[in-house]
């Protein structure tokens, strides 16, 4: 018996779109057209029992993120339970540890359990929600984008990477490099455009050496930074496009005796201070931007720059989307990109 899912692939569109096009929900004529061939081809015939299961499906929603102990999830999930609760509903908790296996149980758990609605912060581009989209549940993705059309709030993360080289380069840094997330995960992939786009705008070279990949956590930033330090020439300066990563590369400066600058001057003034063998140190001080708020524990952000974000008011954004949803909105998938602040 053919699937959604092979109308999908026959028709060269989402199952989410399918879902939509033979349900008469508004689609465009030519992917209507594809998608309509395809199920007469394969005799594919709609389950009307499915489409009755948002009606009939629980007060409760699957809040999927990729690393509970990180702060700025911790914020998004009670920016989506401030929501939730407001509505009447409850949520349920599911921490995936970037672990794609691990997140695609979860999203079964959600589709067996026949929760209302999944808001996710996907562990890739890809997560395994096809079985919850033809079954027409609500999902919105919170932070990473993914590849299924559904539903996005996140951060103009190109314009954040960007802020936070900006920020570096008008204090005089030159040599800037970037400590990152991995090439799966869509906010490490633009923030790091971002940084590409402001040295290019300033003229001047963003070379791959200076650009390293980590796992969004302190103990990969710190290893990237540690890299870093060991390059000749060293770089100056150091972005870390999220707070843990920006805990690991202070880790790593403060490992090596390299103290954070201010500014390119202040670096200068510490590496000719050591010189003369009144500084404290016996390198040139680096220049250090993150994105995102340093965890409560950091002891010290003198010198650093930092670019802010809101990641409740993110969560609270993805749950009201998911409210809608649920509550039966019907209208092509929404591309929610929140503001971003001034660094400080």
């Amino acid at each position: 018996m053919p699937r959604i899912v092979d109308v999908a692939r026959r028709a060269g569109v989402s199952t989410a779109t399918v879902s939509r096009a033979l349900n008469g929900k508004p689609v465009r004529p030519e992917l209507l057209a594809a998608v309509t061939a395809a199920a007469a081809e394969l005799g594919y015939t709609p389950d009307r029992t499915a489409r009755s299961l948002r009606r009939r499906s629980s007060d409760v929603v699957a809040l999927v993120l990729p690393d509970v102990e990180n702060p700025f999830f911790t914020a998004v999930a009670r920016g989506v339970e401030d929501v939730a609760q407001a509505h009447g509903v409850s949520v349920v908790l599911c921490n995936t540890d970037d672990d794609a296996a691990k997140e695609a149980r979860y999203l079964a758990v959600a589709q067996d359990e026949n929760m209302a609605g999944v808001v996710i912060a996907a562990a890739s581009g890809r997560p395994a929600l096809a079985p919850l989209l033809a079954r027409d549940r609500a999902v919105v993705a919170v932070d990473r984008a993914v590849a299924d059309d559904v539903d996005l709030v996140t951060f103009d993360n190109v314009a954040l990477g960007r802020a936070a080289t900006q920020g570096l380069l008008a204090r005089g840094f030159r040599r800037i490099a970037c400590v990152t997330g991995p090439a799966a995960t869509s906010t490490a992939v633009e923030r790091a455009q971002g940084w590409r786009d402001a040295l290019a705008d300033a003229g001047l070279p963003a070379p791959d050496g200076l650009l390293v990949r980590s796992d969004f956590r302190v103990a990969g930033a710190h290893d990237a930074a540690v890299a870093l330090l060991d390059r000749e020439p060293r770089p100056d300066a150091v972005v870390a496009t999220n707070n843990l990563g920006g805990v690991g590369v202070l880790r790593a400066l403060a490992e090596r005796g390299v103290p954070v600058a201010a500014s390119a001057r202040a670096a200068g003034e510490v590496s000719a201070g050591a010189a003369e063998g009144a500084g404290s140190g016996d390198v040139a001080g680096c220049g250090v931007a993150i994105v995102g708020d340093l965890p409560f524990a950091t002891s010290s952000t003198d010198g650093v720059l930092l670019v802010p974000l809101d990641p409740r008011d993110l969560g609270a954004a993805a749950a009201r989307m998911l409210m809608e949803r649920i509550r039966g909105l019907d209208v092509p998938a929404r591309r929610v990109v929140q503001r971003v602040a001034a660094p400080a």
